[in-house]
């Protein structure tokens, strides 16, 4: 099933260009660390994926008998994640949104216990980081977790990627958050592979 909303952020167009093609990022199938963490029996539906693309993840899991929604600002990814679901005979459902609106998914009666981001978070402005993590306590029930995998910031000059340690500070304890795993790994890309970190959030 999808369902379409405009996006709000023209950044939307940068992303719709990129999947006319294959974007470097689309591998085909999930990180491998999103299936180390269904083995490890740490996801718990329903599920939501954040900054979905073409799908392969939130399919993954749908496949393993989670419900599941995935969303992403880009149509034209949308479009094709449906598609893979239609001619897969997957279970999965997608909507066209723009994850910086979480709350808007709250107010449309959504809750979930896991949300799952494969480098989403990872490329998102400061000020967009915060009001991020705003909307996820709106949508995550209490108990629930939210993984999220991205480039690994060695350099915290820098805002591009993720570090174990800027998750930590913007997933405050004081805030209800408690970070309970975070493991350095590997980001598969179509022609590279670089160094990356999975962290994982729980709701308290």
């Amino acid at each position: 099933m999808t369902t379409e909303f405009p996006p709000e952020r023209p950044i939307a167009h940068v992303y719709d260009a990129a999947y006319a093609g294959v974007p470097n990022w689309d591998i085909g199938r999930p990180q491998r660390a999103f299936v180390n963490l269904v083995e490890a029996g740490l996801v718990r539906g329903p599920v939501l994926d954040v900054g979905c693309g073409t799908g392969e993840l939130a399919l993954f899991l749908a496949r393993q008998g989670y419900d599941v929604l995935g969303i992403d600002l880009s149509g034209l990814a949308i479009r094709q994640a449906a598609e893979k679901a239609r001619w897969r005979r997957v279970p999965a459902h997608f909507l066209i949104w723009d994850a910086l609106n979480l709350r808007g998914l709250k107010d449309a009666g959504f809750s979930f216990r896991t949300v799952v981001d494969s480098a989403m978070f990872h490329v998102l402005g400061d000020s967009e980081r915060d009001r991020f993590i705003d909307g996820l306590a709106e949508v995550i029930q209490r108990g629930g977790m939210y993984c999220v995998f991205g480039d690994a910031r060695d350099d915290e000059t820098r805002l591009y990627g993720i570090s174990p340690a800027e998750i930590r500070n913007r997933f405050r304890d004081a805030d209800g958050w408690e970070v309970v795993f975070a493991v350095r790994t590997v980001f598969e890309r179509r022609w590279s592979r670089n160094p990356a970190y999975f962290v994982g959030v729980r709701r308290r």
